[in-house]
């Protein structure tokens, strides 16, 4: 016996009753979960008092984009600050391999258009150690990591691969060697295979990222591989074509697990995201719709209009390089182009914009921007522009995009047919951080809103993705499972204010959110947080794979 850990609070993941209880730990496993003092230590083994503290399986989060951020933070900030012990990343048909040197730049504008990745951070953090997936795998595998990693190949860099940078239907045997990439993917260790066809996911010069060109036939024939192998997760950004009778197809067809992103809910239409669970239940398949527990609000400059990509003429932006974008919003012709289609497409949305930092509009801040727009007689979108060409420093917008229908969160949260996920970590760094789902979950959801349960909140963050990404040996509190675990004080768990940091390559700044509560994380058996702090220069993460 390594360690003890006694007087805890015991919620195994499950969603049994909390109980209290003690747990025993030897290389790296969890060895014993007895009753109080029902275990004796032997002489060397660590012995750890969490009195009044909740004992849980560690966090699994399933919705991240790390893909990049691993090659120089094996810390993997912040979500090792929040409980999470292990992560998967290559979500949404994105990565960084397969990847041919001569594509490297196009990955990294895709993932500075489509994941608002800052392109400096890109440029100086990816260590192009790797071009096949394995290789890719080989290199996670061998970098020291504070937490557990699995990874999905993603469809755009797969396809870059093998189709190269041409929008077209792959050809027959395009498809054949992608999905021999795909069954090599799974062979070393993937998770499964990731795709999107959501039209607002513009990648390189504002294109439409790879995956939107593949026909429906072409995403069947690679879920089929996964079918072929008898394993691995199949994971969909919607878009035309694929919504929730595809899904239930598919994992029918091929006896696959699919999960989908994204179910949000939109307080001008609700309960439009309970139909969409209720519609999806009733066919046939595992299937998960993916949901957040936080509102999805960004914070966003003209230098980066990533939210605003569906709209066509903002295809036109994106397709510039930064520093020549100014020129385009000054342009007469192209606002008389780009203003109709901009404020039908933000209707919704307008009231829930505003200047959160100016360096000259002081008095703009905080105000809904419609309302400031008929008080200065002009509309929301000449407004947003005209308030970004005439500041001292970059304009930050604050953007509530989705996910906003607060009533309706609380019923998709007690719904067991959803999957909690969507934290997008590691993307968006410089507009939004909701990597700390997991303790807002925690103490909004469970402490202050009472809205479900902290067993049934453990169990969302736990033996939910334990059981639908089929983590092997993680997500419980028992005998024989690795022991990730963490421990906090279910009275004060909660998140911090949302700050700005620059501590990434290319002194790229980014939002961070820090944890309450949290007071000891244990991964794979080793502390890497003790008593409210993170202990520096651990290293016990692996790599999961299938």
């Amino acid at each position: 016996m390594d360690l003890l850990l006694r007087n805890a609070t015991v919620i195994d993941g499950t969603g049994a009753p909390a109980r209290p209880g003690e747990v025993a730990v030897a290389d790296g496993r969890i060895v014993a979960v007895a009753g109080p003092g029902a275990l004796a230590p032997d002489p060397t083994t660590e012995v750890v008092d969490l009195a009044g503290l909740v004992l849980a399986p560690g966090f699994i989060d399933i919705h991240t984009h790390y893909d990049a951020q691993i090659l120089w933070d094996g810390d993997l900030t912040p979500s090792s600050w929040h409980g999470v012990t292990s992560v998967v990343m290559g979500n949404c048909g994105f990565g960084v391999a397969p990847t041919r040197p001569e594509h490297r730049d196009l990955i990294v504008r895709l993932l500075e258009n489509v994941e608002g990745m800052a392109r400096d951070a890109l440029d100086a953090g990816i260590d192009w150690c790797f071009e096949t997936f394995p290789q890719y795998l080989a290199a996670i595998d061998a970098r020291p990591k504070r937490l557990n990693v699995g990874a999905f190949i993603g469809h755009s860099p797969l396809r870059m691969f093998v189709v190269g940078n041409e929008e077209r239907p792959a050809s027959a045997d395009e498809l054949e060697r992608m999905r021999a990439l795909l069954r090599e993917a799974l062979d070393a260790g993937a998770v499964g295979f990731s795709t999107s066809r959501q039209p607002a996911h513009q990648g390189a010069f504002g294109r439409p990222v790879p995956s939107r060109f593949a026909e429906l036939s072409e995403v069947d024939q690679l879920a089929g591989v996964l079918g072929e192998a008898g394993r691995g997760i199949l994971q969909v950004s919607i878009g035309p074509g694929l919504f929730v009778e595809a899904f239930s197809d598919l994992a029918v067809r091929h006896n696959v697990p699919v999960t989908w992103t994204a179910l949000v809910t939109r307080a001008e239409k609700p309960g439009s995201a309970l139909r969409t669970v209720g519609r999806g239940a009733a066919l046939p398949g595992e299937v998960y719709p993916q949901i957040a527990c936080r509102p999805i609000v960004m914070q966003i400059t003209m230098d980066d209009p990533v939210p605003l990509a569906q709209v066509d003429e903002w295809k036109e932006v994106l397709a510039l390089p930064r520093e020549q974008r100014p020129a385009l919003y000054r342009d007469a012709g192209w606002r008389d182009r780009a203003r109709p289609t901009t404020l039908e497409a933000w209707s919704h949305r307008w009231g829930k914009v505003d200047v959160e930092e100016t360096g000259t509009h002081a008095d703009a801040v905080g105000v809904p921007l419609d309302r400031l727009a008929r008080e200065r007689g002009t509309t929301p979108f000449d407004l947003m522009l005209d308030l970004a060409l005439t500041d001292t420093t970059a304009t930050r917008f604050r953007v509530v995009l989705e996910n906003d229908g607060d009533a309706e969160i609380a019923e998709l949260l007690a719904d067991r047919r959803t999957l909690l996920g969507l934290s997008d970590a590691g993307a968006h760094a410089t507009q939004l951080c909701d990597a700390c789902y997991s303790t807002h979950l925690l103490g909004h959801w469970v402490r202050e809103r009472k809205a479900i349960t902290l067993e049934d909140a453990v169990w969302r963050l736990t033996g939910h993705p334990h059981q639908a990404f089929r983590i092997a040996g993680r997500g419980l509190v028992r005998e024989g499972f690795q022991a990730d675990l963490v421990a906090f004080d279910p009275a004060t768990v909660g998140t911090t204010p949302v700050e700005r940091v620059t501590d990434q390559p290319g002194d790229s700044d980014r939002l961070v959110v820090r944890s309450t509560g949290v007071q000891h994380v244990w991964v794979n058996g080793v502390a890497t947080r003790r008593d409210g702090e993170e202990l520096p220069g651990v290293a016990p993460g692996q790599l999961l794979r299938t």
